[in-house]
C-alpha cells in the first residue's frame, strides 16, 4: 500500500488544529444547568414535576438553592433517585450562610451527599463593616471546608454586587480569594459583576483554577431592563467569558440563572438553554 507522507508545513497546519479540537470537544461535554432559584415558584408548587420539565427540556444538572434545607432525609432520598432515573446531577448547592456553620454543616453535608452534590456553596454574607469583616467570612468559609473535606465535598462561595465594590479600597471579593483555600471554589455570577462594573473576563483570569462554575446571569444596563433579559439579550461578553472560564478558570459546569422575563419562569428556562446551546457552539 502507498504511503501518503505528510509535508513538514501540512504536519504543522494539522498539528495546530488537535489542542483546539480537543479542547472544543472537552468544552462542549461541560455539563449546562438550571439554578432552580430561575423556577422559584414552579418549584414550590410542584418540586419533583419542575425537575422532571427542566431535565426534559435539555439541562444536564440543577442547582437547588436554600428551601431545600428543610428537606426531610426521605423527601432528599426521594429527589435524588428522581435525578438519577433522568440522568441529571446536582453538581451545587445554594446556601445561606448559617447552613456552612458548625452548628447546621452536619446536616447540609448529609442532604448534599444524599443529592450526590460536590460543593456546598455560601450563597452570600453579611459581614460587619470593613475588610475584616469579609476576613471573617473567609475564615468561616475555611472552617467548612475543613468540616466538609473528609465527605469529599468542597466548599464555595457566590458573588453579588457587593463583593465586587471597594470596602477601604478592596474588592470584598479579593479579600475572599486572598484569605481562603485553593479549594474553594469561587462561584462566579456574571451579571452581578457587571452590575457592579467589573470585568468577569479580568476576574476569572486573576484566578486561574478557582473559578469552577458560573451562573450565566445576563444584565443590560438599561433601567427599564436590567435582569429581566434573556441570556445573550444583556451586555455580557459570552464569546470571551467561556473561552476564559475554560482555558483558565477551570470549570466544571455551567448555571443558566433568571431572576424573571417577560415570559413564564419554564419558557424563560428553555429560552436561555437555546440561547447558551448556540452561543457554546452546540448547535
Amino acid at each position: 500500500m502507498p504511503s501518503h507522507p505528510l509535508s513538514r508545513r501540512s504536519f504543522l497546519a494539522f498539528s495546530a488544529t488537535v489542542p483546539w479540537a480537543l479542547s472544543a470537544r472537552a468544552a462542549k461535554s461541560i455539563p449546562a444547568g438550571l439554578e432552580l432559584y430561575s423556577v422559584r415558584n414552579e418549584l414550590k408548587k410542584d418540586p419533583e414535576g419542575t425537575v422532571r420539565a427542566v431535565a426534559q427540556m435539555g439541562y444536564q444538572s440543577v442547582e437547588f438553592y436554600a428551601p431545600y434545607f428543610e428537606w426531610s432525609e426521605s423527601q432528599t432520598k426521594q429527589m435524588r433517585k428522581l435525578l438519577d432515573d433522568l440522568g441529571i446531577r446536582c453538581f451545587s448547592t445554594h446556601n445561606d450562610s448559617s447552613y456552612l456553620s458548625p452548628e447546621k454543616i452536619g446536616r447540609a453535608r448529609d442532604m448534599n451527599l444524599i443529592l450526590g452534590s460536590k460543593y456546598v456553596v455560601m450563597a452570600s454574607a453579611d459581614p460587619k463593616p470593613g475588610p475584616d469583616g469579609w476576613k471573617a467570612v473567609a475564615d468561616a468559609l475555611n472552617l467548612a471546608a475543613d468540616q466538609l473535606e473528609s465527605s469529599g465535598l468542597k466548599a464555595g462561595y457566590h458573588n453579588h454586587q457587593r463583593e465586587f465594590i471597594p470596602v477601604e479600597k478592596q474588592r470584598p471579593i479579593e479579600i475572599l480569594a486572598k484569605n481562603t483555600k485553593p479549594s474553594i471554589m469561587l462561584q462566579l455570577d456574571v451579571g452581578t459583576c457587571l452590575e457592579a462594573g467589573s470585568d468577569p473576563v479580568a476576574w476569572i483570569h486573576a484566578n486561574p483554577g478557582r473559578i469552577r462554575s458560573l451562573h450565566l446571569k445576563d444584565w443590560s444596563p438599561e433601567p427599564a431592563k436590567g435582569y429581566t433579559v434573556l441570556f445573550g439579550e444583556g451586555s455580557a461578553d459570552w464569546k470571551n467569558i467561556f473561552e476564559a472560564a475554560e482555558s483558565a478558570g477551570g470549570v466544571e459546569y455551567y448555571l443558566l440563572e433568571q431572576e424573571g422575563s417577560r415570559f413564564s419562569e419554564l419558557e424563560t428556562a428553555q429560552r436561555c438553554l437555546q440561547s447558551f446551546l448556540s452561543m457554546h457552539g452546540r448547535e
